[in-house]
């Protein structure tokens, strides 16, 4: 195996960052990680692919699209490893939107908490289910 210091296979990557292959193949088709080629045709990934590997398992468990990760990752140096500063310059760009998605849950958990107190007995007639609804009220 043609497998350089500081570099792991796509198994590796794999086993390591709880990804299947074929989701890490994925990831490099959209360009949000890079892979080097061995003479046989084999991937090899730097170790700090592990690092963008977390960053878009984060950001897909909140829903961030692939195409929004893709271009902050590319915001990312490509000629060293990530450090912590620019780790935080990344999430920092999702602030804004996490907390926007935060406000929105919470809005829509007291509208259910109203809903389930206000006495409707159908879903159907409830004027917070169906806000278009003229005849519920």
């Amino acid at each position: 195996m043609d497998v350089e210091p500081g570099e792991l296979t796509v198994g590796q990557l794999a086993q390591r960052s709880g990804v299947a292959i074929s989701a890490l193949h994925f990831y490099e088709r959209q360009n949000l990680i890079i892979s080097r080629r061995t003479a046989g045709n084999q991937r090899r990934y730097k170790r700090d692919t592990l690092r963008r590997v977390a960053m878009i398992r984060i950001a897909q468990r909140v829903g961030i699209p692939l195409s929004e990760v893709a271009a902050i990752l590319a915001l990312l140096p490509e000629n060293r490893t990530p450090t912590r500063k620019d780790w935080a310059r990344i999430s920092e760009c999702w602030q804004a939107e996490l907390d926007r998605r935060i406000l929105h849950l919470e809005q829509l958990r007291d509208d259910f908490q109203d809903c389930v107190g206000c006495g409707c007995l159908s879903l159907d007639r409830c004027a917070l289910a169906n806000p278009h609804d003229t005849l519920a009220t």
